[in-house]
């Protein structure tokens, strides 16, 4: 069968709101219009990033054997992947690399029932239709609503796999509803936020600062007042000052002393839980890209010990 787009949105996550556009497609996106319309006006990188299918997933539980949709690429930067997944575990990677701008994508399922997530490119804009499925699927129950809020790294560059995020390895653990609205080369700015008409996440975790380190802690000051003037000061904040870079190392003083101008302002906060990213992933290239952004090694590490720092912490 066939699924309308109004069925698809039910198994759709991690966007905001949808919208349909030429031929059919449905389009989800992160951000609110008025968001976008800023980032529009502000940097064109901004922009193109932050209309990308970042941390967009489609998610069953069923016995079907086959699952198909048409899909058409918007945008395109760095050529990670669409996936499936199969009781969490990779079943099928198509590289975007070896896509074309527009096409159908199939998978085939291992018989029996099992919970399904198809993850869609993380650094493009991926626009989909006709979803099909050869049987009948359940919708799955989710846990706490959470807005995560960060740059290149937390929008998932690094990995060149959107399943290797950060973010996705740590949501297979934690089962969060999530929405991303990391983006490629971000910083502390306040401007960007805005309250989210019929959205109120219950928790909203910050991964900031890593390009910005030279700046002074007035951008980061503004940023948490008014992070919480919008959601209010109950409102569970998880703060992850940046992971090492050592793609300057003769910067490094000035890059440490800003994490701890950063842990400092958000630990001010008695609704934040400041976790120091520095103890998060090694300290080695052999865990990253390119001295900045973590590979695959990188983010498995990074997820795995952020998990166990927000289970530690309770958040």
């Amino acid at each position: 069968m066939i699924l309308t787009n109004d069925e698809l949105k039910k198994i759709y996550f991690g966007a905001y709101e949808f919208e349909e556009i030429s031929d059919g497609y449905l389009k989800a996106n992160q951000y609110t219009k008025a968001q976008m319309d800023y980032f529009r006006g502000a940097f064109e990188m901004w922009y193109e990033r932050c209309d990308a299918s970042t941390a967009k997933t489609i998610e069953l539980k069923t016995d079907a054997s086959r699952i198909s949709f048409d899909y058409k690429f918007l945008w395109k930067c760095s050529e990670d992947s669409v996936e499936l997944y199969v009781d969490g575990l990779a079943h099928q990677i198509y590289y975007v690399k070896d896509m074309g701008e527009e096409g159908r994508l199939e998978f085939s399922l291992p018989e029996g029932t099992h919970d399904v997530v198809i993850y869609l490119a993380a650094d493009a804009t991926l626009v989909i239709k006709d979803f099909s499925i050869d049987s009948s699927y359940e919708i799955p129950v989710k846990g706490a609503k959470v807005l995560w809020l960060g740059d290149s790294i937390t929008q998932g560059y690094g990995p060149l796999r959107s399943s290797e995020t950060y973010v996705s390895i740590a949501n297979r653990e934690l089962k969060w509803d999530i929405i991303n609205q990391g983006i490629g080369g971000y910083i502390y700015d306040k401007k960007s936020l805005m309250k989210m008409p019929g959205y109120d996440p219950d928790k909203i975790v910050v991964a900031l600062g890593t390009n910005q380190y030279g700046d002074g802690p007035e951008a980061v000051e503004e940023y948490y007042e008014t992070l919480t003037g919008i959601y209010g000061v109950e409102k569970p904040i998880l703060c992850i000052s940046p992971i090492w870079r050592g793609d300057n190392i003769e910067a490094l003083p000035v890059f440490y002393a800003f994490c701890e101008k950063v842990r400092a302002i958000a630990g001010r906060y008695p609704n934040i839980t400041v976790i120091d990213g520095l103890s998060l992933v090694p300290h080695l290239e052999e865990y990253y890209l390119d001295n900045l952004h973590p590979n695959c090694l990188g983010t498995e590490t990074y997820a795995a010990n952020l998990v166990k720092e927000i289970r530690r912490a309770g958040f």
